[in-house]
């Protein structure tokens, strides 16, 4: 698996099928998130177990994420019409319902392997992609098939992004919106600690 943090994310160009629905035959990570941060989510399948859980608690969380100006795109191995499917079937059937962001459909596998989540099985780790509007990678984390992430860490991870850029100061251990932030030198470090190293 390639580290991509700190570098330009991958551009990609395929069928996708968006918010409202439609297909996109030519949908491109690039010109969809230009101006945007970017939140890019594998997930191994379709049809699945531990993945429509995952999908259903991102689109719970788009108002957030919309706020913080933030594009989700989440993608697996399945084509788009297989999306399409799954997203019109309901929860109570196995489904993720209409969910309101892109599902990207790389049944080609070069998505998961430009950003290297393939498995020896063929399909994509649970990781997730944080993208500046810029571009860049600046937060990859992958888990292994079992293993469902939280939502809201990805959240906070954003906040903690838009907080650095804005401020400049960095983001200590635990960090949420609203929390101090700490000067990246070694009286920063020391001051932060003497006053909220007991908190951490």
């Amino acid at each position: 698996m390639s580290i991509l943090v700190g570098k330009p994310a991958p551009n990609f160009r395929c069928s996708a099928v968006l918010a409202d629905g439609s297909i996109d035959e030519e949908f491109e990570l690039a010109s969809t998130t230009k101006g945007k941060y970017a939140l890019v989510f594998f997930y191994p399948l379709d049809f699945t177990f531990v993945c429509p859980s995952e999908l259903v608690a991102l689109d719970h969380r788009m108002p957030q994420l919309r706020e913080r100006n933030v594009e989700v795109i989440a993608v697996s191995i399945d084509s788009a019409h297989t999306h399409a499917a799954w997203r019109n079937t309901t929860l109570a059937d196995g489904g993720i319902g209409e969910v309101s962001y892109a599902l990207a459909g790389d049944i080609k596998h070069e998505i998961v392997q430009a950003y290297g989540v393939e498995t020896p099985d063929g399909v994509a780790l649970r990781a997730a992609f944080i993208i500046d509007r810029e571009g860049i990678v600046r937060s990859q984390i992958v888990n292994d098939l079992p293993l469902g992430r939280n939502i809201d860490e990805l959240l906070r991870l954003i906040d903690a992004l838009q907080f650095h850029e804005q401020h400049g100061e960095v983001c200590p251990a635990g960090w949420r919106a609203g929390d101090p932030g700490m000067t990246a030198t070694a009286k920063g470090v020391s001051s932060y600690l003497s006053e909220h190293g007991q908190d951490l």
